[in-house]
């Protein structure tokens, strides 16, 4: 089925019709004024309709090709989404990059559907109908837009295979600038600490003139292939303008092979500029054609890999043989434990000893290096991560994105579980206490409180926990191991932890 970018595509076939129609009116006109007749009536109406043929074509061809474009772009944003979020990577990219795949990219493809697709396709099918309408007034002039046609295609193939390559190091030169740039804001404090700016500032110099120098080279190539279409399209019309005016004089070189009129030769001369017209537009959306394509390119590998298929059949236990992940320079594991239905292990060992990726890997974020996992249901895990997700909104809201349909009981229940009733004690707003993206106002052991309530209240058969106690003062801590030693009698809890109190109180031990 074709699409509606390519459907908008041959629309421009109408807009040849309304030229047409648009020459033919003034044709007549000029060649009753040269000789001294009067303005056939239908002149001027063959010139208003043509002006509104061409107006309604181009309203309807904008409008199919951006619908149809928009409709593809989500679809590929929705793909990359799912893909980020659930898809076992063997490295997870900076968030930079990940934006720039998730959200820059489908934008970019949007703009090479909406715009370059339509072009092409009219590209291909509008030159034969100009052709074919010059043909029946001037067969000589159809063929000088033909003769032009040939070497006008090699050149535009010649500056199109040197324009890939460079949109293609552009947009990745691109990512990779926005991935350094986010990730070096985000550990701003830590720079700033450690006397690191002018370092920092370097690099990400560097990278800015890598990435303005390979647009350059893009500019380059975009402009010389619109040189080499305004040249063969002003050729055209300065050939066909010769041979028509040469043969009303009879000034031509050679014998004429046709008898051309005022009125045939006009019309020739007044559709010769659309026989390059759709070139024109091809050439203004090939920077769209470069950038799309290279995009494509990029995402394509991700959209080539298969989601894995989660296990149909519910949580009844986790077992991990050997599990090991190796990162550049270092490995982790192998791991081995087994968890049923309810319990609690704790992951323990110093810090960066690969904590945090045993429970990724566990949650099927990351790809084990050897080893095995029992898969288990995304549904089936709850995740309370040593920074928890925040969004700008109420507490209530926060809390309830583990389970929307809770009440407020419910939710005020959890809520006092997990000691984070001080906070809204003597608040009017209650629940309706404001939360921002970082939290501001709340410690970091409220946040990771928020993180933890959040996951209780999901109810889900596996809970995985990341520093639960961290930030807590001890009987804060010693509230908290209270809580997940009840919850752990029914349901399976791994919890990766610093806390030798929290070691103690696990059924069973993992240290890396």
């Amino acid at each position: 089925m074709m699409s509606k970018q390519k459907i908008a595509g041959l629309i421009w076939l109408v807009d040849v019709a309304g030229a047409a129609l648009f020459a033919w009116g003034l044709a007549a006109a000029v060649a009753a004024l040269a000789q001294g007749d009067a303005w056939p009536l239908i002149a001027p109406g063959a010139m208003i309709g043509g002006g509104l043929v061409r107006a309604a074509a181009s309203w309807l061809v904008q409008a199919m090709a951006v619908d149809g474009a928009q409709v593809t772009s989500m679809h590929l944003r929705h793909m990359m989404t799912q893909r980020l979020f659930t898809m076992p990577l063997s490295a997870g990219p900076l968030i930079g990059e990940a934006a720039v795949v998730a959200i820059d990219h489908p934008a970019t493809i949007e703009h090479y559907e909406a715009r370059f697709v339509p072009a092409r396709m009219a590209a291909a099918a509008v030159p034969l109908a100009v052709l074919a309408i010059v043909a029946f007034a001037s067969l000589i002039a159809a063929g000088i837009l033909l003769a032009t046609l040939i070497p006008f295609a090699f050149g535009m193939i010649l500056a199109g295979s040197l324009a890939r390559g460079a949109s293609e190091r552009q947009l990745a030169a691109l990512g990779q600038l926005s991935g350094l740039f986010v990730d070096r804001v985000r550990t701003l404090p830590i720079i700033r600490h450690f006397g690191a700016e002018e370092r920092i500032a370097r690099q990400v110099a560097a990278a800015t003139r890598d990435v303005a120098d390979r647009t350059i080279t893009v500019l380059r190539a975009a402009f010389l292939s619109s040189a080499i279409m305004e040249f063969f399209a002003a050729l055209s019309v300065a050939l066909v303008a010769v041979y028509c005016g040469f043969s009303l004089l009879g000034l031509l070189p050679f014998p004429d092979p046709e008898s051309l009129t005022l009125r045939e030769a006009f019309f020739a001369l007044a559709m010769a500029p659309e026989f390059y017209l759709p070139m024109r537009r091809l050439a203004a959306a090939y920077h769209e054609k470069q950038l799309g394509e290279a995009a494509m390119a990029q995402i394509e590998p991700m959209l080539a890999t298969d989601l894995p298929r989660p296990p149909e059949a519910p949580y009844a236990g986790a077992v991990a043989s050997a599990l090991t992940i190796a990162w550049p320079g270092r490995e982790i594991g192998p791991v081995d434990f087994a968890v049923g239905r309810c319990g609690m292990i704790a992951l323990t060992g110093p810090t960066g000893s690969g904590k945090t990726s045993v429970l990724a890997a566990i949650a099927g974020q990351i790809i084990p290096t050897a080893g095995s996992i029992t898969p288990i249901r995304p549904a089936d895990i709850a995740w309370a991560a040593q920074h928890p997700l925040l969004l700008p909104g109420s507490l209530r809201d926060n809390l309830a994105l583990a389970q929307p349909m809770a009440s407020d009981a419910d939710i005020l229940q959890i809520v006092e579980q997990v000691g984070l009733g001080p906070l809204l004690a003597g608040r009017p707003d209650g629940l309706n206490l404001p939360v921002d993206h970082r939290g501001s106002g709340l410690s970091g052991g409220e946040r990771r409180r928020i993180g933890l309530a959040r996951a209780l209240l999901s109810g889900r058969p596996m809970m995985l926990c990341d520093e639960p106690t961290a930030d807590l003062d001890a009987a804060s801590a010693a509230a908290i191991i209270a809580l997940l030693c009840a919850v752990a009698r029914d349901r399976a809890i791994i919890v990766a932890t610093h806390d030798a109190r929290l070691v103690a109180a696990a059924g069973a031990v993992v240290r890396l």
